[in-house]
């Protein structure tokens, strides 16, 4: 059985830890995905703010990302303690990252920042946990909130009863014994 874990700056100690405790047996792989959009964004202002000469930010930006993710990747096996894969992908993070699930039995992900409540799963998370082809562990990055629960909602206020039937206006009664009733016509 496979462990995957998805290794990002703020939470992989944390993910790693779930793992190391969930599967302590189990093959673990470490993923981390650089983001294509956020060098695709800077070369693209770039060129559209000097032209289209120069060689822009891309490849001082892809190298500094691919620093982070050797070094989070490294710090992540260390603190794993034991052979890992670590596996490296770019492109858009939610979708990476569910197809690199679908051969494991189970996903690692942490949540971000230290609220409870639906601010607790970003844009990519919420997309990896709604559609990831595996049973998925959720992690906080530190301790869990002490207080997860909101409070509860206040008691509605009464419903105010419906209003009385009223008749209906004169020359449109319906009715048995009225006169427009079953059988009857209004002249």
């Amino acid at each position: 059985m496979t462990v995957l874990v998805w290794v990002t700056e703020d939470s992989w100690m944390a993910c790693v830890d779930a793992a190391l405790v969930r599967a302590p047996a189990d093959e673990v792989a470490l993923l981390h995905v650089t983001d294509a959009g956020a060098v695709d964004a800077a070369q693209g202002a770039f060129s559209a703010l000097l032209g289209r000469g120069g060689a822009g930010p891309a490849q001082q930006l892809e190298a500094m990302a691919e620093a982070a993710a050797t070094e989070v990747l490294e710090a992540a096996a260390a603190r794993l303690g034991r052979p890992a894969r670590q596996l490296r992908r770019r492109g858009r993070p939610e979708r990476e990252v569910v197809a690199a699930a679908r051969d494991t039995a189970l996903l690692v992900l942490g949540r971000q920042g230290a609220e409870a409540g639906p601010r607790s799963l970003g844009k990519a998370a919420r997309f990896v946990v709604d559609h990831a082809p595996c049973p998925v562990l959720l992690v906080w990055p530190g301790p869990a909130p002490q207080h997860p629960l909101p409070p509860p909602p206040h008691d509605p206020p009464p419903h105010d009863p419906p209003p009385p039937p009223h008749d209906p206006p004169p020359g449109r009664a319906s009715g048995p014994g009225r006169p427009g009733g079953p059988g009857q016509w209004l002249e």
